[in-house]
């Protein structure tokens, strides 16, 4: 990338978080400390309080507009430092790709291409979507058993779906956070590396499946 110039977006999901403050400094020091590691020079950050859901959550984002524009007028990226902070849904970042101007997510690295941006993508989304499965099938569990689900009580067993889910989810991280830090010891020091250390050990996700950057970066983040 020859323009070493970045403008910033920041964005947190509620009117609460944006007047406490919470979430965005934590963004914006991710945000310099990655133009820092990189060589960047990090210019405006645009701070936007938006839930982003919605097919026309660009509409309602007019900062995230605003850093697109000024990032056209530079001709440089916009930088974000986490992918989710743009959206969770993939038809959304093929939108924002469509306005040519190119994206850096500070937990991915510098030189994560568009393709690999939109795998990433894919794989929150289908996140999101497994999170909601689990969370039907726990609510309609505990209606077999005879709970009401009404009023508060639903508002309970969606509270206890959610955190059996994240429960399972932490188990499983602290099980494999041991084996992350020894492939660490051992030289690998990128998400990348560590990830493919742990598929070359038959060492499965939660899930299953396979380990990518992004499933090591968020045991590394639940520890």
């Amino acid at each position: 990338m020859s323009n070493r110039r970045l403008i910033g977006y920041v964005r947190v999901s509620t009117s609460q978080q944006g007047r406490s403050g919470l979430g965005i400094e934590a963004q914006r020091e991710a945000l310099a400390r990655f133009a820092a590691a990189e060589g960047f020079e990090l210019g405006r950050v645009f701070v936007e309080v938006e839930t982003g859901k919605g097919a026309d959550a660009l509409d309602r984002r007019p900062e995230l507009a605003a850093a697109l524009a000024e990032a056209r007028r530079l001709r440089c990226s916009v930088a974000v430092a986490k992918l989710d902070r743009l959206s969770r849904d993939v038809h959304f970042i093929s939108g924002l790709m469509a306005h040519r101007v190119p994206f850096v997510v500070a937990e991915l690295g510098a030189d994560v291409d568009p393709f690999i941006l939109h795998l990433f993508a894919a794989l929150a989304e289908k996140e999101r979507a497994l999170i909601s499965t689990r969370t039907k099938a726990a609510l309609a569990a505990a209606k077999a058993r005879g709970v009401t689900l009404g009023g508060p009580k639903l508002e309970q067993a969606r509270k206890n779906a959610i955190a059996s889910v994240m429960a399972a989810a932490d188990h499983h991280a602290a099980n494999v956070l041991p084996v992350i830090r020894e492939i660490q010891r051992s030289g690998a020091r990128s998400l990348h590396a560590i990830a493919d250390a742990l598929n070359a050990r038959g060492i499965t996700t939660p899930r299953g499946g396979a380990w990518y950057a992004k499933s090591v970066s968020n045991v590394l983040a639940r520890a």
